[in-house]
């Protein structure tokens, strides 16, 4: 699972693959489409996906792509519910995922906003490496 070229632009829903760097902005790709456009950097905020953590109880915090990688293993005995769902389904869905995230930093946002993440980059197929490339990235 490589995060390295995937961002997420504020104010634009989805995940995209930064394609080229400007002066003023990013020239970015739709993951799923394929689309091209530019963002500038003065309407939009980007943010590295391999930037992203999620607390923990133990004062520390845990990769986004371990979390992508612990729902995946999860996703036939537990499927992730719909991103409109009730906090409390949120929180219980998120404490079997991730049973040490830290429940007052963390919010119904936050987990949301994951799940929306996942669904999108597992329908563009981008979750789907082999258990090799994870052992050689551990």
């Amino acid at each position: 699972m490589n995060l390295e070229q995937l961002i997420a632009v504020s104010g634009l829903s989805g995940i995209y693959r930064m394609a080229a760097n400007r002066s003023n902005g990013l020239i970015i790709e739709d993951v799923q489409s394929g689309k091209r456009r530019f963002a500038s950097s003065r309407k939009h905020q980007f943010t590295p996906l391999e930037s992203i953590s999620i607390f923990t109880d133990d004062g520390d915090s845990m990769e986004l792509k371990k979390v992508f990688r612990n729902m995946k293993q999860q996703q036939e005995d537990n499927p992730p519910p719909a991103a409109s769902a009730k906090s409390e389904e949120l929180h219980e869905y998120f404490d079997e995922v991730l049973p040490t995230y830290d429940r007052d930093r963390v919010f119904n946002g936050d987990i949301k906003k994951v799940i929306k993440w996942f669904n999108y980059l597992d329908e563009a197929g981008l979750l789907n490496d082999s258990a090799e490339s994870e052992e050689e990235e551990e």
